[in-house]
């Protein structure tokens, strides 16, 4: 073939010529040829390999096939060797004109052929029943066909579906019959549904691995039902069902609350254009769960002292909020989240509100009607203030009182035991002692307010808790993640500090390119909020904050460098241990000119309950200090105040506070502290720094000497050095769990 010495593989005779066609390895083509030589082949030597591979018999000994004599394999290749006559014989039987819809010849023609073949076969069967048992029968041709014949003919009625028609009779030996129409009945799965191919079965996989992942076979099916996709208006919601129905839910619970009433306007009073918001909700893993539609009023075009007159309303701060986890893993006692569905649209007004009708749901008819308010609605000034007092009434009523600090604390004490509930606008967590009071508690709510959400605390104002029996752990790692991806920094490179020890931000920088503002705030508002269970950026963030107006290409440069450090850390958070004490303890530090803008110093405090952090201040002074002692003296007066507050706050709880010590590295700042001299270094200080003064005076507080390297706020003062950084994380009570 083609040059001597070219190898190939011989496919077969070209167009029944003598010529062959040849595969040629070295140039991959195929070519006919005349004359081929055929290469000898030496099978390799005995030893080489396991002799098993030689030897057929072995090959077959796993199987432990019994042995076949030389009578059966002569039937064999007689059935063989006949085959295909019978096949002809049997096809010439079949008429032209058969129709595939009429039944075959009924069952006693079949149980006659088979009589015929086998006597004792006719014994075996009933009226009716096709099955014969061939087991007593050693030919393998007979049983063979009757199997398959009997298995794939005969349905509930005795009768036999084919393709073959009604006048054909059975032939003398049994052949097997394919039915080419199979009853809809018995195909599993939609019919219509098509073919699967390999790029299908591959996303289902790994929608199904998705699902065992991350733990939500509850919702899976409810997934189907459910929009990921949030409308801009309610033209496109319309067009969505899920969405659809969600606006119908929302104006049935109007119509359920007897939120309005459908009037004409009153001449010289005007009405309040509506419009609906559409928010997906999702769980603490991000998984949306419900889709949500709220129909607010655009309370921007309230006037003042018309629609409305007071608008505050209390909320309660990040700080109470650490306050009663600390104090609930303390106690051991189970925390407890509820919340109230469409809470505001039980307040009751005061003022005499009209609103239009909401958009896309218009009475018919009356299109120039408006709805008078008989409660309040999302969007109205007045609305949050409404809802409290509505809330705090009925609590009030049931026995509970108000915190004297903090008016959305409520405590309930009934013997030995107490409950203690949390307010947050419509958010609520709660605990007791004693868990019959947490079921009481659960009534109350529930014969007023209709509850949309109750179960053990997990996650709450953005913070995920998990409560343990000897810890509970606050952490935001779902928050992490999100602001990871939402600013493209989720693959980025971790760090493991937040800032270096020499960063050098300054505003100055004249070569220094600018960046775009909007990026640059946004950055910083996400940071912020992570700063509620993360105290290890705040000084960072805080120090970032101060370039808000104009950033440069170097302050966003260490805005992604804290950004980093959080996905060197995403799981970081504060863990509250259970048998430590409730003793409050307090530290502050300053550093002294940091700023380099104003050469302003930084405060910085930490306070505790126990081994329980519960509150951080980072704040740059107002003042210029002209010394360190001033420095450190101002920020532990700011620390005072801080102190105060949680000492009243923990009076609710039924804790008295006296002499908090105050730890302070300074000697100077102690020595004006405790000895109110003048003197030349300490006689322009602001009178108001003072205040500390007076608290030790009455006992309640002391300020103590501790080492630099012992005190905590350095933590919030300035940036520090990885092993440094790292030993004060973990001594204010910041554990990763990994």
């Amino acid at each position: 073939m083609g040059e001597v010495g070219e190898v190939g593989f011989f496919l077969g005779y070209a167009n029944g010529t003598p010529n062959k066609r040849v595969y040629n390895i070295k140039k991959h083509t195929v070519e006919i040829v005349f004359d081929i030589t055929p290469l000898s082949y030496d099978p390799p030597p005995s030893e080489f390999g396991p002799k098993s591979g030689y030897d057929i018999d072995k090959l077959f000994d796993s199987f432990d096939l019994p042995d076949v004599s030389e009578e059966d394999w002569e039937v064999v290749y007689t059935h063989l060797v006949n085959k295909d006559e019978v096949d002809a014989s049997w096809r010439a039987s079949i008429p032209t004109n058969v129709s595939s819809n009429v039944p075959v010849a009924d069952s006693s023609i079949v149980n006659e052929v088979v009589a015929e073949q086998i006597p004792n076969a006719a014994a075996q069967t009933t009226s009716g029943d096709l099955y014969v048992d061939f087991s007593a029968y050693p030919n393998v041709n007979a049983s063979s066909g009757n199997d398959q014949a009997s298995s794939s003919n005969a349905n509930a009625e005795g009768e036999i579906q084919s393709n073959l028609g009604n006048n054909l009779q059975a032939p003398a030996i049994l052949v097997p019959r394919t039915n080419i129409h199979h009853p809809v009945d018995n195909i599993i799965g939609n019919p219509n549904a098509g073919v699967q191919t390999r790029r299908s079965i591959s996303e289902m996989q790994c929608l199904f691995s998705a699902i065992k992942k991350e733990e939500i076979y509850n919702l899976s099916l409810h997934e189907c039902f459910i929009s990921q996709i949030e409308p801009k208006n309610y033209q496109m919601a319309l067009k969505d069902n899920s969405w659809c129905e969600a606006m119908q839910e929302e104006l049935a619970q109007f119509d359920k609350l007897k939120v309005w009433n459908l009037v004409d306007l009153p001449k010289g009073q005007h009405a309040i254009n509506t419009k609906w918001v559409f928010k997906c909700k999702k769980d603490d893993k991000g998984v949306v769960v419900r889709n949500k539609a709220r129909l607010v009023v655009q309370g921007f075009n309230q006037d003042e002292g018309i629609d409305y007159t007071e608008v505050y309303a209390p909320v309660a701060r990040l700080e109470s909020i650490r306050l009663f986890l600390a104090f609930a893993a303390h106690m051991r006692f189970k925390v407890y989240q509820l919340d109230v569905k469409s809470a505001f649209l039980y307040g009751k007004l005061h003022e005499t509100v009209y609103v239009s009708q909401p958009p896309g749901f218009e009475a018919p008819g009356s299109d120039n009607k408006v709805y008078l308010l008989d409660k309040a609605l999302y969007g109205l000034h007045q609305a949050p203030r409404a809802w409290y007092e509505t809330l705090s009434r009925h609590l009030l009523e049931h026995g509970f009182s108000r915190g004297a600090i903090d008016s959305t604390l409520f405590i309930l004490k009934k013997g030995g035991d107490f409950l203690i509930v949390q307010i947050y606008v419509d958010d609520i967590i709660f605990g007791s002692s004693n868990e019959e009071l947490c079921c009481e508690f659960e009534a109350v709510m529930k014969s007023k307010f209709e509850m949309s959400a109750i179960g053990e605390l997990s996650f709450f104002l953005g913070l995920q808790v998990s409560q343990e029996k000897t810890r509970t752990y606050v952490h935001q790692t779902k928050n992490v993640h999100e602001i990871l991806k939402r600013f493209g920094l989720e693959y980025s490179l971790p760090y493991d500090t937040p800032l270096p020890t020499n960063h050098k931000l300054s505003p100055d920088k004249e070569k220094d390119p600018e960046v775009d503002p909007t990026l640059y705030r946004a950055m910083i508002g996400s940071l912020m909020y992570l700063i509620a269970s993360q105290p290890d950026i705040m000084f960072s963030v805080c120090l970032c904050a101060r370039f808000q107006s104009t950033p440069k290409e170097s302050h966003l440069k260490a805005v992604k460098r804290i950004f980093r450090y959080l996905k060197w850390t995403p799981k970081l958070g504060l863990w509250y241990p259970a048998e430590s004490s409730l003793d409050l303890l307090a530290y502050a530090d300053a550093d002294f000119g940091g700023c380099p803008m104003n050469r302003k110093s930084t405060s910085g405090g930490a306070q505790l309950l126990g081994n329980r952090l519960v509150s951080w201040q980072c704040k740059k002074q107002v003042v210029v200090s002209l010394s360190p002692c001033e420095a450190e003296y101002i920020a532990a007066s700011s620390c005072c105040a801080q102190v105060l507050w949680i000492q009243q706050q923990m009076r609710d709880y039924g804790l008295n506070f006296t002499r908090t010590p105050i730890l302070v590295d300074n000697n100077s700042a102690i020595s004006i502290t405790n000895n109110p001299v003048n003197h030349s270094r300490t006689k322009h200080i602001d009178v108001r720094h003072h205040f500390i003064r007076d608290c030790a005076e009455k006992g309640l507080l002391e300020v103590v000497m501790v080492d630099t390297l012992d005190n905590l706020a350095d933590l919030f003062t300035k940036t520090l050095d990885r092993a440094r950084f790292e030993n004060l994380v973990r001594m204010i009570g910041m554990i990763n769990p990994e």
